[in-house]
């Protein structure tokens, strides 16, 4: 299942990135985020892991995550090593005339876990990121 979004966010791509390579701020823009452990309040180098606790599918499941790109005020990316979904996003950071673009490129393999309801939670997962990504527009807009 992949997916794509975009967001302008009015702070510069430098801001940006600093707030999104730090998985704790996670549970500030991402609502089913819980908890993280193992971050260390800054941002994550390739290479380095960190847990996160979630909300997915009614259940609270942790999983593993490695930053796979970490490119100060260009990308960011993740993918998961453990949890029940095998996911990998991208956030691409492009600098715009009021601030900056954030694109997310995201894929996840369920498996067998979604069965014939795949379309009805590919729905739900594209409504979540979006909902996220206007809680991450409104954090860092709101520290302006």
């Amino acid at each position: 299942m992949r997916y794509e979004l975009a967001v302008e966010i009015a702070r510069p791509p430098a801001e940006v990135y600093a707030f999104l390579a730090d998985p704790s701020n996670l549970p500030r823009w991402q609502d089913d985020v819980h908890e993280i452990r193992d971050a260390t309040g800054d941002a994550l180098p390739a290479g380095a892991t960190f847990t996160e606790v979630r909300t997915f599918m009614g259940k609270r499941v942790e999983s593993t995550l490695e930053v796979t790109a970490s490119e100060p005020e260009r990308e960011f990316s993740l993918r998961s090593l453990s949890g029940p979904v095998r996911v990998v996003v991208r956030h691409v950071l492009e600098p715009t005339d009021t601030g900056t673009l954030v694109k997310l490129e995201g894929e996840a393999d369920p498996g067998k876990l979604f069965g014939l309801a795949g379309p009805l939670v590919r729905k739900a997962a594209e409504r979540r990121a979006r909902a996220d990504f206007e809680r991450l527009k409104a954090a860092l807009e709101a520290r302006a």
